[in-house]
């Protein structure tokens, strides 16, 4: 081969790569000492970033799949839709899950349907959809229908609201927050909720205003998506952007998050299970769902 056409043929291999590395699902695990010592421990489901259109018959199928793992709890994050007719194609791969109790928040491919975009603006630093960019557009995405359809499963709208939940004998307090990428977010001055068994937070875009703003409340533990992991990440470098103002080491799994004088909050990051159609790759950053295992805290440590 010419020296100059391995350039090319090493491009078009990695660009071959990262489109099938979109059908590469992997579940993830964690383990989250959250939960007062001598609990017993909670199974904590966590999808987000689904971005589903009808089409994908194999996402939907490995996504129902799940429901094997019997959660105590299922944790959406958002952007769930990438197509207008996609609300049937998500219930139908959540499928078993719906029935489990579950919490969910929306992100912008909830309301915005995906538009084609200079994906050199993302990797320089552009933050992508914003509310001053969406301001014009209508919300076209059948966001009612999936809230409807969620809560007559069961499933609890976090979306600038609280709530509290019963899940395999315990009380957990939840704080949510709309998608603070559109800036729709609004948060209250309530403290955590302590007499609870755990508080968690939960929203789709982890800015740091949402997670400096819970951990000063006091919730242990913070839960979110949108950043795809990176959705390209260099071996070694890890991801090249976050699309927010999340630093770049946490842009996908566990990790703690510390305000000046508060004690350390647990912060999971989903790296999500899709992309915009306009951009079908994932490159070092496979697509995943995450179960998460809460125990109880070990009285010979602490987070620091």
């Amino acid at each position: 081969m010419r020296p100059l056409l391995w350039p090319v043929a090493a491009a078009a291999a990695g660009l071959a790569y990262s489109v099938a590395e979109t059908r590469a699902f992997t579940l993830r695990t964690a383990t989250v000492p959250v939960l007062a010592p001598g609990s017993a421990p909670l199974r904590v489901l966590h999808l987000s970033d689904t971005h589903m259109t009808p089409g994908q018959h194999r996402k939907q199928r490995w996504l129902r799949g799940l429901a094997e793992l019997r959660p105590d709890l299922v944790v959406n994050t958002g952007d769930n839709l990438a197509h207008l007719d996609a609300v049937p194609s998500v219930l139908r791969a959540y499928g078993d899950l719906l029935d489990v109790p579950g919490v969910f928040v929306f992100g912008s491919n909830d309301y915005f349907s995906p538009v084609r975009k200079n994906p050199a603006k993302y990797l320089t630093g552009g933050t992508g959809v914003s509310s001053a960019g969406t301001s014009a557009r209508p919300r076209d995405l059948p966001f009612d229908e999936l809230r409807a359809a969620f809560t007559q499963r069961g499933w609890v709208d976090l979306n600038n609201r609280g709530a509290d939940l019963e899940v395999a004998g315990r009380r957990l307090s939840f704080a949510g927050v709309d998608d603070p990428h559109l800036e729709y977010d609004v948060l209250d001055d309530r403290p955590a909720d302590l007499t609870a068994d755990l508080a968690i937070g939960v929203a789709h875009a982890p800015y740091l205003r949402v997670l400096d703003h819970w951990n000063r409340s006091g919730y242990p533990l913070i839960m979110a998506g949108h950043t795809h992991g990176g959705q390209l990440r260099i071996p070694f470098y890890g991801a090249l952007v976050t699309n927010c103002d999340l630093d770049r080491a946490r842009a996908r799994g566990l990790h703690t998050h510390r305000t000046d004088g508060h004690d350390p909050s647990w912060l999971h990051v989903s790296a999500g299970l899709g992309t915009s159609p306009h951009a079908p790759v994932r490159f070092a950053c496979r697509p995943e769902a995450t179960l998460l295992t809460l125990t109880g805290i070990d009285s010979s440590g602490s987070l620091s």
